[in-house]
């Protein structure tokens, strides 16, 4: 049985590609703050296994991970996209905070499923890290999610170079305009924002997942067609 652990998997893109991915019969790894909905996810599953962890705590995600076991795919998921503004109006904890998630958590994800993979046997998996279209074309007044989302790329090619000699493969998913509860508050402000099904989200995300160790997807985009993403720069 194929193994995943997804961080971010209480809502939004990690809850839905948890329950698609459960649903295919992977054993699933869900990690979140909050214990409440994971256990709920994880109702007639008899594959999923809450693991409850801030990923911001290098220590509760080290005992989550050791938990686990054996690792073939880790979705680095877990972010979120702070207090909108220009950057003489965004306070220095709300820029810490996002830091501290969108890239302190994500190294913390990569670097334990990175360990977990090298040392099993046999060696290697795959992980999968959430970027953005921002990580190439920001929206207005989203001056700290982007400067992560572009963080992420540069971990993301880091990963895919250092892992080559221990069969780990490293691939990123750049999603625009998923409905999720984070963009149903987006609407509020931008009315006629174009969005797809998280759905569309979910099932590229176990498409990079289920490629053969041979191959990897190492960036894709998938987004609400009509979204301007193309010139919107």
């Amino acid at each position: 049985m194929k193994s995943i652990i997804i961080t971010g998997a209480s809502s939004g893109i990690g809850h839905a590609t948890a329950e698609l991915f459960l649903q295919e019969g992977w054993r699933v790894g869900l990690i979140a703050r909050r214990s409440e909905p994971l256990e709920a996810l994880a109702e007639g599953y008899s594959t999923a296994v809450p693991m409850p962890a801030d990923v911001t705590d290098a220590a509760g995600m080290q005992a989550a991970f050791d938990s686990f076991g054996h690792l073939d795919v880790l979705f680095n998921n877990a972010g979120l996209f702070g207090t909108p503004g220009t950057i003489d109006e965004i306070d220095l904890d709300d820029w810490t905070q996002v830091m501290n998630v969108n890239i302190g958590g994500m190294f913390i994800a990569a670097r334990l499923a990175f360990r977990q993979m090298r040392r099993q046997d046999p060696q290697g998996g795959r992980i999968i890290n959430n970027g953005s279209l921002s990580a190439y074309v920001p929206r207005p007044n989203s001056v700290c999610y982007t400067t992560t989302k572009h963080a992420v790329t540069g971990l993301t090619k880091t990963l895919s170079l250092d892992g080559r000699p221990f069969g780990i493969a490293c691939g990123q998913i750049d999603i625009g305009n998923a409905e999720t509860a984070l963009l149903a508050e987006l609407k509020k402000t931008q009315p006629g924002t174009e969005t797809m099904d998280v759905s569309n989200a979910a099932r590229s995300v176990l498409h990079m997942a289920q490629m053969p160790a041979e191959a990897n997807v190492q960036f894709m985009t998938v987004m609400a067609t009509t979204m301007p993403y193309i010139g919107r720069g």
